[in-house]
């Protein structure tokens, strides 16, 4: 068995990171703190991010049968008076499939939240595989009782089906006449941890989110460029020559007059790249959305035991779905079915659902 690196990432951005690297068995094989200025690396390792939990909504909900995807937005529904942001800008996580008849564990968690304790992990050199709310990294209790952990500034509570991370002075308001049980050993609170990076309950960013992280840290300016592309290849040789500001501040001048000159509309606009980019995205695949979705309707019912879940036409994302399937290379296969029409497809997003797998998926113009 590998080791596991479990961080426990700070409620200020400026303090050091402490962790732990655990070996088989769950022996904690080292103990230390991760300094934001270190010139040393980490070693890569799988690594187990435990988050402050006092941002992180969570709940366990009846939801209806469905995929993942239906089953994110029907929790999202039914938590609607309970979120101050707007569902685009959140990132909902789904516990293990419960028994028939038992509720299902949900964690909201603001998607610029996610990207900060993201960024945060990649200055200290390391990505996280998993990231969990401090609060559900503390075994449920099997009676009525609120066990209760200090991490940092904050207490995690955690009951049966309940899980909080609240200031220390609404302690009592939150228990409301529960008993609480103060955990002070570090021993037991290390403990806890361990097993909770063995078998993380649920994983607050999902592929997508990191996959979307990940484009917005180490690509957003190669992406403004590939649309510039469109317009002017000689741009974007000029831009991907440039390795300082000054270059890319030239190339962006560049495609911005050439923008202008090919399509003046666009050039009225306060960001010309940034309308070209959601012009490219968001137009419609080859042959119109009606021709690309039979295509897409013909390549899963091709696959045994795939089904599509999701399909939706968005003006500014373009045309994406999201289709349960059996087998990791199904998508592969839908790609290939794909391509006799002129289209592809594209994998954004991936998780587990109860030994099935739901991907979600962009469908644009073959390259």
């Amino acid at each position: 068995m590998k080791p596991t690196r479990l961080i426990l990432i700070p409620a200020l951005a400026g303090e050091p990171a402490p962790y732990l690297i655990i070996g088989a068995g769950g022996y904690v094989l080292e103990r230390g703190t991760l300094a934001l200025d270190a010139v040393e690396r980490p070693e890569a390792m799988r690594t187990v991010a435990v988050a402050p939990g006092a941002d992180v909504l969570i709940r366990w909900l009846d939801l209806p049968p469905g995929s993942v995807a239906q089953q994110r937005a029907a929790a999202l529904w039914a938590l609607k008076d309970d979120l101050a942001a707007p569902a685009d800008r959140l990132s909902v996580s789904l516990g293990p499939v419960p028994v028939a008849g038992e509720p299902r564990l949900v964690a909201v968690v603001g998607l610029s939240l996610l990207e900060a304790w993201s960024d945060y992990l990649e200055t200290l050199g390391v990505r996280a595989d998993v990231l969990l709310p401090d609060v559900l990294t503390l075994t449920e209790p099997l009676d009525e009782s609120l066990t209760a952990v200090a991490f940092g500034p904050s207490v995690a509570l955690r009951g049966r089906r309940f899980a909080a991370s609240v200031q220390p002075d609404l302690v009592d308001l939150v228990a409301a006449g529960r008993v609480v049980e103060p955990v002070d050993d570090p021993a037991s609170v290390e403990r806890a941890l361990v097993q909770a990076a063995a078998g993380p309950l649920l994983d607050l960013t999902s592929a997508r989110v990191r996959e979307q992280a990940a484009a917005r840290r180490g690509w957003g300016r190669a992406a403004v460029l590939a649309g510039v592309a469109l317009v002017s290849p000689l741009i974007l040789m000029i831009a991907g020559a440039g390795r300082d500001e000054l270059a890319a501040a030239r190339a962006q001048d560049q495609a911005q007059a050439e923008i202008a000159r090919v399509d003046p509309e666009l050039a009225r606009t306060p960001d010309p790249v940034a309308a070209l980019r959601g012009r490219v995205r968001a137009a419609p695949p080859p042959g119109g959305v009606m021709a690309a979705t039979a295509a897409l309707f013909s390549a899963v019912e091709a696959v045994p035991d795939a089904e599509l879940d999701m399909l939706v036409v968005d003006p500014e994302d373009g045309m994406k779905a999201a289709v349960t399937h059996p087998d990791y290379g199904d998508v592969k296969v839908i790609d290939e079915a794909m391509r006799a029409s002129g289209l592809s497809v594209t994998e954004t997003g991936t998780q587990d659902d109860a030994g099935r797998v739901v991907s979600d998926i962009t469908i644009g113009a073959a390259r």
